[in-house]
């Protein structure tokens, strides 16, 4: 039985890009842009550079960066999973860092494989672009649970600082220290943008729309409300943050309850491609006797085509919205 070890070699390259990609992150940037860090990365920053107005300039810049340049040909992809991730990077070093990976890609493709230069090219392409992709994916998607999960608590605490006497834009000054990120250093941008004359509301709704989040709509809206027709902004803010804390336990009980049929819908969209996978490595001449068939390649897309349906099937079925 002759044993094919090219589509496991194809898959430990493509690991292996990612984790190069988030090697070149952490050494370019350091700890400071971890998740996991207690210290927020504006805090951080402004212990090595105290001039708080180039700290502000510097958090804005890589606030707004990526949807600045959408206008790039085919970088209006990454952009707004990018700017949800508040990837450091630039827009310029983004691309670039494609290029590195898939010039690594491609070296390990000639190392490792016998396969020919057109397919190597196109493969170290493909996965150079798609290994960046998957990084900025699974960053956004790592960032947006955390932000959701730090609302609440952040919200009581501006209710406790707002009943104790202190203004609002301070209470969210005490959010940007007490707080890590991501929410820590994006409440410390509106704090800094609050002290340099920028409405707080402004920098609210423009935080919400950035990272296209209802319960940030909400706060917006409910800090705007309050100040053009005056109430109880703390009594407001703690039935906003017993909402959201509802809405995020709901999230959370939709999503144990369609955890059985997701994971069915990713064994069921997944399975084929790992079966078809079994067999190249197992046997590779397994399609032999039919690849030059005329049908071979309208049956391999028909099989495509139905695979990429029932995927999105699945998809919709068990995305459920709270």
């Amino acid at each position: 039985m002759e044993i094919s070890a090219a589509p496991l070699i194809y898959i430990l390259i493509f690991v292996a890009v990612v984790v190069i990609v988030e090697g070149i992150y952490l050494t370019v940037f350091g700890k400071s842009i971890s998740l996991n860090n207690r210290l927020s990365r504006r805090l951080t920053l402004l212990e090595k550079n105290a001039n708080r107005e180039q700290v502000l300039e510097q958090l804005r810049k890589e606030m707004n960066q990526h949807l600045n340049a959408k206008n790039i040909p085919l970088y209006s992809v990454f952009a707004k999973k990018a700017q949800r991730a508040n990837i450091a990077f630039s827009p310029q070093q983004l691309i670039a860092v494609m290029g590195v990976v898939a010039v690594l890609a491609f070296l390990m493709l000639t190392l490792f494989t016998s396969a020919t230069v057109g397919v190597r090219v196109i493969l170290g392409i493909v996965m150079g672009v798609g290994g960046v992709y998957f990084w900025v994916n699974k960053k956004a998607k790592k960032r947006m649970e955390l932000l959701e999960e730090q609302l609440p608590d952040s919200i009581e605490l501006m209710v406790r600082s707002l009943r104790v006497g202190h203004p609002f834009s301070a209470a969210i000054g005490i959010v940007a220290k007490e707080i890590p990120d991501p929410l820590g250093s994006e409440f410390g941008v509106i704090a800094d943008e609050a002290a340099y004359g920028r409405d707080v509301t402004e920098s609210l709704k423009a935080f919400a729309e950035r990272m296209d989040s209802q319960d940030l709509r909400f706060l917006a809206v409910a800090v705007t409300i309050q100040q053009t027709s005056g109430g109880n902004l703390a009594e407001i803010l703690d039935g906003l943050s017993k909402v959201i804390r509802a809405r995020f336990k709901l999230f959370r009980r939709v999503r144990a309850i369609t955890a059985e049929a997701k994971w069915s819908g990713m064994f069921l969209s997944a399975f084929p491609i790992v079966a078809l996978l079994m067999i190249i490595v197992i046997k590779p001449d397994y399609y032999d006797g039919v690849r030059e068939t005329s049908a071979f390649i309208p049956a391999a897309l028909f099989v495509g085509v139905f695979l990429l349906i029932n995927i999105i099937f699945m998809k919709v079925m068990t995305n459920i919205k709270v």
